[in-house]
């Protein structure tokens, strides 16, 4: 039996960990990097013309705001990967906790993975089982036109022997009526949005599956897993434990426009929300980082994910940014950080099963093979 309640605490502490070793920076740190040039922004959710906003939508609109407020949007070289929760330290846990995962600025499949790898950690660890990853893809807007043309008339024919509230429903919103359909298991014989993908959309669902079989990331394809609202376009995914859902995410770009009008771009985020205690929330010790990871290749790229796992359950004291492509742009990062190591793979070591640990005082290199390496890291922490 899952549990009901989890300690804001405790759900602070391990957003933390899993955002560190995943490359997500908290928006509290960007906020208070902002501080004195933040700008008060004129949109709101309320005033998003033309955009069927449900709940989970209503949250990522949010942090959008804040996003905007703060100055804070990701550049061509630089996408930014951040995590967000309504839990603060000093003050008291609100009883539905909140935990966001988001990628902002990149279109590659790679940034979907990385949301769905760290959303399945802190899973994980919050309820001490093995998540259930359900993805579908609802494709653009175009697919999405074209699917809501299919359903409206598989209701219409159907209509005879399916609930009269289905039928009523679907003629004001076919992507609701498809909801309840699933809900109440009339839906053995629904469309499915897969079929009616756009070329572009198709292409980026294989590319999103393929980095998952390569990534070793456990998934199941779900015919009946939709997204509803305008809000959202193609992957959409969802957690569940004991046959509960507890988390679900999808890519988000026709949102971001709304707010950052100027340079449109793609977001993908992963919303966990659980209940929480109404104590008041002490501040999380955050170690500091002894080691940077920076790689450039997608063999590279790939173990990153897998071994993020690995340097989280041996505590390494670790970080990298597996999103950010541009190796220029992780090294400036890792500077500003100031570890005293630097742990580097690219296309060469990933293909010979190794790393390369750089002493930044010295400047002395250590070639690495991968088997074991979290525990070597040990020895240099």
């Amino acid at each position: 039996m899952i549990r009901d309640t989890i300690p804001a605490e405790e759900l602070l502490s391990k957003a933390h960990t899993v955002g560190q070793y995943y490359g997500f920076t908290p928006l509290s740190t960007l906020t208070l990097k902002s501080r004195g040039s933040a700008r008060k922004s004129a949109d709101h959710p309320e005033t998003l013309s033309g955009m069927a906003l449900d709940p989970i939508a209503g949250i990522v609109v949010s942090f959008l705001k804040q996003c905007q407020n703060i100055g804070c949007a990701p550049t061509p070289r630089q996408p930014l990967f951040i995590w967000h929760t309504n839990i603060a330290p000093g003050r008291a846990a609100q009883k539905k906790a909140v935990i966001q995962f988001h990628a902002l600025g990149t279109d590659r499949a790679l940034a979907d993975v990385v949301v769905i790898r760290a959303l399945i950690a802190l899973v994980r660890d919050i309820f001490h089982e093995e998540p259930v990853v359900r993805i579908n893809s609802m494709g653009d807007k175009e697919t999405r036109a074209r699917y809501s043309r299919e359903l409206g008339n598989f209701f219409k024919k159907r209509a005879s022997i399916l609930p009269e509230e289905c039928v009523t429903c679907a003629k004001q919103d076919t992507f609701a009526a498809a909801e309840l359909a699933i809900a109440n298991e009339y839906a053995d014989d629904l469309p499915a949005p897969t079929e009616h993908l756009s070329d572009a959309s198709r292409k980026r669902f294989e590319d999103l599956l393929e980095y998952l079989e390569m990534t070793e990331t456990p998934y199941e394809l779900a015919r009946n897993l939709i997204s509803r609202g305008n809000a959202w376009n193609d992957t959409c995914f969802e957690l569940s434990v004991g046959g509960r859902r507890v988390a679900w995410g999808s890519r988000y770009s026709d949102l971001t426009r709304h707010f950052f009008p100027g340079a449109p771009f793609n977001g993908t985020c992963a919303v966990l929300q659980v209940a929480s205690g109404g104590k008041m929330v002490k501040k999380v010790a955050v170690p500091r980082l002894r080691f940077s990871f920076v790689h450039i290749g997608d063999e590279a790229k790939r173990f990153s994910i897998r071994l993020a796992e690995e340097f989280r359950k041996a505590h390494v004291p670790l970080t990298q940014n597996i999103g950010i492509e541009s190796l220029t742009e992780q090294l400036s990062l890792a500077e500003r950080r100031n570890s005293p190591y630097l742990l580097i793979m690219g296309r060469k070591e990933a293909l010979e099963n190794s790393a390369i640990l750089r002493n930044q005082q010295t400047q002395v290199e250590t070639v690495l093979p991968l088997a074991g390496l979290a525990e070597r890291l040990k020895s240099f922490a």
